[in-house]
């Protein structure tokens, strides 16, 4: 569904407990709307999306709850850090997740806020479910076993 962002983008936050916390069924890139001085913060890097998430409301994709710092420069015209901020995706895709999200009890995760090639803001939405106790100590004995597998390939070349 989504590309993967180019070599010459920027990640500005990163959402690394999400893949943890939920399954990752499917991605999708959407743009966001944002406010001058929000642009001026997420250029210095000054976002955190790792309490977030995203909601279909009224035909439109909001995401709620993600931390944009203030823009020093900007006093007059700053913004407020936690609002709501509209996402811009097709009506057909939105449409998609609104269905995923309301039959199958599905979540939207941000995965990683990023400037892309062409210096536009993006974000990497993912439709996930939610893992329980279990599925999250699976994933962590997938890993080790992959990090132990890789060290003994290297011990034995």
């Amino acid at each position: 569904m989504a590309k993967k962002p180019t070599s010459n983008s920027k990640t500005i936050a990163e959402n690394r407990k999400a893949r943890y916390n939920y399954a990752i069924e499917s991605d999708l890139e959407v743009g966001i709307m944002l406010e001058g001085s929000e642009v001026k913060s997420l250029r210095e890097g000054n976002a955190q999306i790792t309490e977030s998430y995203a909601e279909v409301k009224d035909g439109e994709l909001w995401l709620v709850n993600a931390y944009i710092e203030g823009y020093n420069k900007a006093k007059t015209f700053g913004h407020e850090e936690r609002r709501r901020r509209k996402l811009l995706a097709s009506k057909r895709e939105i449409s998609k997740l609104w269905n995923a999200v309301g039959r199958e009890g599905m979540t939207l995760v941000p995965l990683s806020l990023y400037f892309n090639g062409r210096g536009i803001a993006k974000m990497k939405l993912g439709l996930a479910k939610g893992k329980k106790v279990a599925d999250k100590r699976e994933t962590e004995k997938q890993r080790d076993w992959g990090r132990q597998k890789a060290r003994l390939l290297r011990e034995h070349n």
